[in-house]
């Protein structure tokens, strides 16, 4: 273990082996720090907060401080990141609030400079969320998305497994999984056929999701008649199921071409 002597480390915190905690510093006392974890300079982790081993915590990221809820009544609530993840300079995190109880973060995500992950945001594993990408509360991005930078995410929204939403854009809607979005309004611009080939999708799967982007965004059907000729499908394969259920579960509805 490797603390600088300016760092104000609680001695209530859980420290693991081989962390690195760099000068000014300032951790509380019901932090638990993963061991193999390195933690810059004028870092703050605070509120109950867990983080998995191995990650790479940058310059000034503020973690676990009161989310910016004017709901919040000081409710103990957390933040639970998992492993491998590297939280890039001035990054923020707000921990959870009574809806949920906690913002969770799971292994092997890039969360890069100035990014901003609100209250009760769920993200999954393989996330890149670029520059000043902008989470509000309850968005969940599910696992290999990736938000481009300087883009806003409205509270509830979710982007699916492999979603891109393309830097600039306003996410107000969800993002299908597989799919690729962006713009102001955000409008989906095709499969995100290049993730799925390098993820080693089947050529069947493949070609299922081709069809069914076919009918729900250039056919005359609307969502539901879409979904229940989508859900016909022969052989249907896991990864348009989760489709399906996942348009099915919108609440805010799903951005169109």
């Amino acid at each position: 273990m490797n603390i600088h002597k300016t760092a104000l480390v609680h001695p209530d915190a859980v420290i693991e082996e081989d962390v690195d905690i760099g000068p000014y510093t300032i951790i509380g006392p019901d932090v638990k720090i993963g061991k193999g974890t390195e933690i810059g300079a004028r870092v703050i982790i605070e509120g109950d907060t867990q983080i998995g081993q191995n990650c790479q915590i940058w310059t000034g990221a503020i973690i676990g401080n009161l989310p910016q809820d004017l709901k919040f009544k000081r409710e103990k609530t957390r933040v639970i990141i998992g492993e491998n993840n590297v939280i890039r300079e001035y990054v923020t995190i707000n921990r959870g609030t009574t809806s949920t109880g906690e913002t969770t973060i799971g292994d092997n995500n890039l969360i890069m400079a100035y990014a901003h992950i609100a209250h009760d945001c769920v993200i999954g594993s393989n996330v890149i969320l670029a520059n000043v990408a902008t989470l509000a509360g309850h968005v969940v991005i599910e696992d290999k998305a990736i938000v481009g930078g300087l883009t806003p995410v409205h509270q509830f929204v979710r982007i699916g497994t492999l979603g891109i939403v393309g830097g600039g854009s306003r996410a107000a809607k969800d993002v299908p999984p597989y799919c690729m979005a962006a713009g102001t309004p955000i409008r989906i611009f095709g499969l995100n056929t290049v993730g799925l080939q390098r993820n080693n999708f089947p050529k069947h799967v493949k070609a299922q999701l081709k069809r069914a982007y076919k009918i729900l965004f250039r056919s005359k059907l609307n969502t539901t008649q879409a979904l229940n000729v989508l859900e016909k499908e022969s052989n249907i394969s896991d990864e348009l199921l989760h489709m399906v259920a996942f348009i099915k579960e919108s609440e805010r509805g799903i951005c169109k071409e």
